[in-house]
């Protein structure tokens, strides 16, 4: 991976404050995907060949993670703020924006490691590279910059950030450092099946029936631009699946000949009533950028992968949608 233009000065902060500091704690944003567990730990394990005190910090809310993260292991994960945050460096990586994760820091020096092209510049020194493929790519290139050994345990880590947050190396996002640095990453050990068979084999039953709810109610609008399926808290109850199981949905729905636009609307379950559905969004080519859509309900992302809560009623939800990609692709 080349770092050139602006990122190249933040590059040489951050390795710089990092080789200066000693205590740190690494945050990821809520909901985390394999990118944002991936870099965590992947993170961790820089720190930990530095010598550095640091710590992870993952919420005992976002517990049980998905199964499909289940074997990664969390050396030094706590799941309370510590006392001493405020002495501490705070990482935090693949956050778009500070309200994505829940550690009150205070005063404490943030590092903030992104890939997300509306991430807001949150950090003390923000090291946002909007070309990189995934998060993880970013810790890559930091670590051979920190000359770290290429582990095993690290590799693996990265390897889950790279092959989920690239759609196995199908999506748009995924350029040249991409297979450069998964090349570097079989070489140090990786396992290819064993990831891919972790990730994405020994499917839950529960999970196949959501599937099927969410396929069997899809929506086409016009002239199918637009893909639609949503599911109910009903259909979670029924079908036995947990809010997790909906990964993968979406590439389903974005599949569709003629769509522009996917969207998955999941009816928010448990004890989170701040806002009604969360709405993924993905697009199937540049011609609309749906980190713009997200934003639009204070939502964010990438331009072909997004997504935002709302309050919003079904018909009104639809309504907005096809307003927001017809502007796009008619305006």
């Amino acid at each position: 991976m080349t770092v050139a233009g602006p990122t190249a000065g933040t590059r040489a902060e951050i390795v710089g404050a990092i080789r200066d500091g000693q205590r740190f704690v690494l945050v990821t944003h809520e909901n985390p995907d394999g990118d944002a567990l991936g870099s965590l730990v992947a993170m961790q394990g820089v720190m930990r060949a530095l010598g550095k005190d640091s710590l992870m910090f993952i919420g005992r809310d976002e517990f049980p993670l998905p199964y499909e993260y289940a074997f990664f292991q969390f050396d030094g994960l706590v799941s309370d703020v510590p006392d001493d945050v405020a002495q501490r460096t705070i990482v935090f990586l693949d956050c778009g924006n500070f309200d994505r994760n829940a550690v009150e820091v205070g005063d404490a020096p943030i590092l903030n490691l992104d890939h997300h092209h509306d991430n807001t510049q949150f950090g003390t020194i923000n090291h946002v590279v909007p070309e990189a493929s995934c998060t993880a790519e970013i810790v890559w290139d930091l670590m051979r910059a920190l000359d770290v050994p290429l582990t095993p345990h690290i590799a693996e880590a990265l390897y889950v950030g790279l092959v989920t947050d690239t759609g196995r190396f199908m999506y748009e996002n995924t350029g040249p450092a991409a297979h450069v640095m998964a090349a570097d990453l079989i070489e140090a050990g990786v396992e290819v099946h064993e990831i891919y068979r972790r990730l994405y084999e020994g499917v839950p039953e529960p999970k196949l029936a959501l599937l099927a709810r969410a396929l069997s109610g899809m929506q086409r609008f016009d002239d199918g631009r637009l893909t639609l399926a949503r599911l109910s808290r009903q259909d979670f109850t029924e079908t036995g699946a947990e809010d997790s199981y909906t990964e993968g949905i979406i590439d389903h729905l974005r599949a569709v000949q003629g769509t522009k636009v996917a969207a998955l609307a999941r009816e928010l379950t448990g004890d989170d009533r701040r806002a009604s559905w969360k709405v993924s969004l993905r697009a199937t080519d540049g011609a609309v950028d749906v980190s713009l859509v997200a934003r639009a309900q204070s939502g964010g992302g990438h331009r072909q992968a997004a997504g935002f809560a709302t309050q919003m009623a079904p018909d009104e939800l639809v309504a907005f949608l096809r307003q927001e990609v017809a502007a796009q692709l008619d305006g």
